[in-house]
């Protein structure tokens, strides 16, 4: 058995490279103290008290600042015993890397507390007739026979929510290193910033799913700006290549972009001197342009030759 204590940050979406959108809870798991060990000679069954969050001392009971001296640590706020764990000695500190991507948990937490609440929404039961005279609308109804009391667990108004609640079978998607964040697929109990527990499934027969690739958002957003870069110097990028292929491409064809300018206004100067439309020339790629100069450079020399056959039939 494998667990963890954390704090509930919230919900986000991640996306896989495969392009599914996948709602996921975000889970604060910051490194847990063992602050106990439980050996199954010495107290019956086996386990691991962890705590995490360090609270401070004036605000702590004696038995708490002399269990956390034996593990060198200050006192904690959230403590939790996990049975059947082993593989850490006192003053351990457990991340959330013990669990690999596509595990199955459970998360255990304290659900949202709604106040007094009526059957309706207590219990899912449903309401009466609105009209034709009805007066009992959303009322409970029937609570048993009035010469007897009414029965244990009778369905009722009363207080709802904030109750120990464990969500079953959770996949993990993905644990952030350095943020010490757990990624689990769907929603877990509790209100954000409430403490849980997430512990490996108890289900036999259930099989770890197969981890998930995301998508890095930075890479992608890097990538995004190498794209639009590329586009004003003709860059020929794709998808597939890499950070520092794109990056090369992009200084690769900054050169020539420059080069092909240099070269434009040097065609664009020719093309004056000939008398060229500039507004159409301005349009005109380099080879286009350098096509249309030679065409018009061969017309000169052809009236040329002409006008000096001319004058020498002349002169003859």
């Amino acid at each position: 058995m494998k667990g963890i204590l954390g704090r509930k940050s919230g919900m986000t979406t991640v996306f896989s490279e495969e392009g599914k959108a996948i709602p996921v809870t975000v889970v604060e798991v910051k490194p847990n103290v063992v602050l106990q060990v439980k050996k199954l000679i010495k107290d019956g069954y086996k386990s691991l008290k962890l705590g995490i969050e360090d609270k401070k001392i004036n605000k702590s009971i004696k038995a708490m600042i002399g269990e956390a001296k034996k593990a060198n640590t200050n006192p904690k706020y959230f403590i939790h015993e996990i049975r059947d764990m082993d593989g850490f000695e006192l003053g351990d500190l457990i991340k959330g890397d013990i669990f690999k991507n596509g595990s199955l948990v459970d998360v255990t937490g304290i659900s949202k507390g709604k106040g007094f609440q009526g059957s309706i929404k207590r219990h899912n039961q449903s309401r009466g007739p609105m009209t034709h005279g009805s007066k009992s609308h959303r009322v409970t109804g029937s609570s048993g026979d009035i010469r007897s009391t009414v029965k244990k667990s009778k369905k009722m108004p009363g207080h709802m929510g904030h109750q120990k609640t464990t969500m079953q079978n959770l996949e993990i998607v993905a644990f952030d290193a350095n943020l010490n964040v757990l990624l689990i697929k769907g929603s877990i109990p509790g209100p954000n910033k409430s403490f849980v527990i997430v512990k490996e499934s108890i289900k036999k027969g259930q099989k770890n799913n197969n981890p998930v690739k995301l998508v890095d958002v930075k890479e992608v957003q890097i990538k995004n700006h190498l794209f639009e870069e590329g586009k004003k110097v003709n860059a020929k990028l794709t998808s597939v290549m890499s950070i520092d292929d794109m990056k090369m491409e992009i200084e690769q064809a900054t050169i020539k972009h420059q080069n092909d300018l240099k070269e434009h206004k040097k065609l664009l100067a020719q093309a004056d001197k000939l008398k060229i439309n500039k507004a159409k020339s301005l349009k005109m790629s380099n080879q286009e342009l350098k096509v249309e100069i030679e065409k018009i450079e061969a017309l000169i020399k052809s009236r040329e030759e002409k006008d000096q056959l001319k004058k020498t039939e002349e002169q003859k």
